[in-house]
């Protein structure tokens, strides 16, 4: 198996809210942002985490990419947002995209790869996420 790049998302959360449950909390977030890559346009979705009582964020982010040339592209990420290192908090995800777009129906079977960080020194905090497209191989023989 392969990685290749297929974008960077860089967005920020524009409104929160969040349910303390002592020790563990549920939260809901619109983020704005972009894409740059393969696939370039306008990010926006929403990220609904469960926070566990260690700190490690479980993100279940869904959205859209409306991209430069007029596509849709629909997104689910999941993963975990750990909680450490201070001020550049670790991203790892999956990512799944759907498009009815000829230019982009092809990314309605591939599964998606992603790291990042949560860039606490901005104001708003930035989450920057790189998605790579994981390539089917063939497994090596014995």
């Amino acid at each position: 198996m392969k990685l290749e790049s297929l974008y960077v998302a860089r967005f920020t959360y524009r409104e929160g809210w969040t349910v303390d449950l002592g020790g563990e909390s549920r939260n809901f977030a619109f983020a704005e942002g972009t894409v740059t890559g393969r696939v370039e346009g306008r990010l926006r979705g929403a990220n609904h985490p469960r926070r566990r009582a260690d700190g490690t964020f479980e993100p279940d982010f869904q959205g859209v990419i409306e991209t430069n040339d007029g596509a849709t592209i629909l997104f689910d990420w999941r993963g975990y947002g750990r909680a450490y290192p201070a001020g550049r908090r670790q991203i790892v995800s999956s990512a799944t995209h759907t498009s009815d777009h000829e230019s982009y129906k092809w990314l309605n079977d591939v599964v998606c790869a992603a790291v990042g960080e949560v860039r606490a020194g901005s104001d708003p905090v930035e989450l920057v996420l790189e998605v790579a497209e994981l390539v089917w191989q063939p497994p090596a023989e014995r």
